[in-house]
């Protein structure tokens, strides 16, 4: 530790959207709220535009220093058919040469390292550096303990997962539907299976705490469960520092009004409905066709970030997103824009989600439940219509709507069937202007209280994240004890 012992704390974070804006959010916590020195380490994918934005701007804040590790080419260990956490783990572990020498030249500064979910290959590193480690899960405590048990699934079950009649038992916590399962789960034999738990067990036995972006309050059961039963804790080695609910805050400064806000500021309060599926998701065409004819049968206000169809996959923009066209979407059914023009706005592009979620006219949220966006939506006061797409987001769309009572979702799993437009419209409906949309508000308002409490001064999150600290500083002065002994 430097003399002015200011802690120096360094992320890692794997390529994508998702899993970058999570890491640099943290970064930002650590720095603004515990006044923690900080060295994002982004392993970049090269080929996003919103990716290289987000870096730009994370650079310009000045809380944080961030450190970009050039894009490995990896196109002769994958190919069309390598899916996308396959192609995650590839390139992390294509990366790690660069992130060793990049964390070795500011060695001398750190005084420890935090990875993200991917990234726990460079657990050793930290190990041999004789830095204390961490590994940050972005998402929440359900999802961290059914993977942690996805370890015991994996010798106990036969046969693929999605076939199982029951739902898959996790000790303390709440059964995981088989359809629910997270992406790289759905298909045993597949490469991105065994990559999966690979990753998240070296990640579970190697790391000193596991850090979440969850809350005590958010999750009791499942947090206890992680703690204290005695199945899992054989798995854990570390302890879980729930240390959320962390989102993006709106920065000030580059609001020239865009069109998007200016149309929001002329609509009445809680009256539009914001539709988007994060970085990464996308539609097939006939399930976006179904969309646009549910939100013009709804007749409800609406906001739809679109892109381009896809019929590969629910991922297919993981690692591509940023700017599309400012045309007309020649993918949206003839005359939609006409029909709807005086109560809808269609955007082909990137948007400030954070703004848009914050400002007064929205009132609910069509979102793939993303916990990024679940958290963002919470914190905004805004009830959701749950879409699952892809990775976590089908655990994530259960707890929403089961457990936190916050949204509603389609009888039919999207991922797996088409929703049709007049389901679509009673979503829209129920939640915009039908008495169960003023019970999920309530809920989110009751659950806003606490996600605001707990990482403020003297809240759970808060006080999780100072024994973080303090268990550092601990791990530092035996290291240093033994050296001189």
């Amino acid at each position: 530790m430097g003399s002015s012992e200011q802690l120096h704390v360094g992320i890692l974070s794997s390529p994508g959207l998702g899993h970058i804006i999570p890491v640099i959010v943290l970064g930002s916590h650590l720095a603004t709220h515990h006044n923690v020195s900080v060295t994002v380490f982004v392993i970049t994918s090269g080929s996003s535009l919103a990716e290289k934005e987000l870096l730009k701007s994370a650079n310009k804040s000045k809380l944080i220093d961030t450190v970009e590790i050039p894009a490995v080419d990896i196109s002769n260990l994958i190919d069309a058919n390598t899916k996308m956490v396959t192609q995650l783990c590839v390139l992390v572990r294509e990366s790690l040469p660069v992130v060793k020498s990049v964390i070795f030249a500011k060695k001398h500064i750190l005084d420890a390292l935090i990875v993200d979910l991917f990234c726990t290959e460079a657990l050793p590193i930290a190990k041999e550096f004789g830095l204390p480690n961490y590994i940050y899960i972005p998402t929440n405590a359900w999802f961290t303990a059914s993977t942690v048990y996805c370890q015991v699934l994996d010798k106990e079950i036969e046969g693929q997962y999605v076939d199982q009649d029951e739902p898959l038992k996790i000790p303390g916590c709440k059964p995981v539907r088989p359809e629910d399962v997270v992406d790289p789960m759905l298909e045993r034999n597949d490469q991105q299976y065994s990559e999966y738990l690979r990753v998240l067990g070296i990640g579970f036995c190697l790391s000193d705490g596991i850090l979440m972006n969850t809350w005590e309050d958010a999750e009791p059961g499942s947090l206890k469960a992680l703690r204290e039963n005695e199945t899992l804790k054989a798995i854990v080695k570390s302890t879980v520092y729930p240390i959320g609910p962390l989102s993006r805050q709106i920065i000030d400064g580059n609001d020239d009004r865009n069109f998007i806000l200016k149309w929001l500021d002329e609509q009445t309060p809680e009256s539009v409905l914001y539709v988007s599926f994060g970085s990464g998701g996308t539609l097939s065409s006939k399930q976006l066709t179904e969309l646009a004819f549910g939100l013009e049968l709804s007749q409800q206000k609406f906001v739809w970030i679109v892109r381009p169809p896809s019929e590969v996959g629910a991922d297919k923009s993981f690692f591509t997103t940023g700017k599309e066209g400012d045309d007309t979407p020649e993918y949206l059914p003839e005359g939609f824009l006409t029909r709807t023009q005086d109560f809808g706005l269609v955007v082909q592009m990137w948007a400030d989600q954070v703004r848009i979620l914050s400002h007064p006219s929205v009132g609910g949220f069509l979102s793939h439940c993303g916990w990024n966006s679940s958290i963002e939506s919470i914190t905004n006061n805004v009830p959701m219509i749950a879409w699952p797409l892809y990775a976590e987001q089908r655990q994530n769309a259960t707890i929403l709507t089961e457990e936190l009572g916050v949204a509603v979702r389609p009888k039919v799993l999207p991922t797996k069937k088409v929703v049709e437009r007049e389901e679509i419209e009673k979503l829209v409906r129920t939640v915009m202007q039908y008495k169960e949309g003023k019970e999920l508000r309530e809920n989110v308002k009751k659950l806003k209280m606490s996600a605001e409490k707990a990482p403020s001064v003297g809240g759970s999150s808060y006080n999780s994240m100072c024994e973080v600290l303090k268990d550092i500083e601990k791990r530092i002065h035996a290291w240093l004890q033994e050296k001189h002994v």
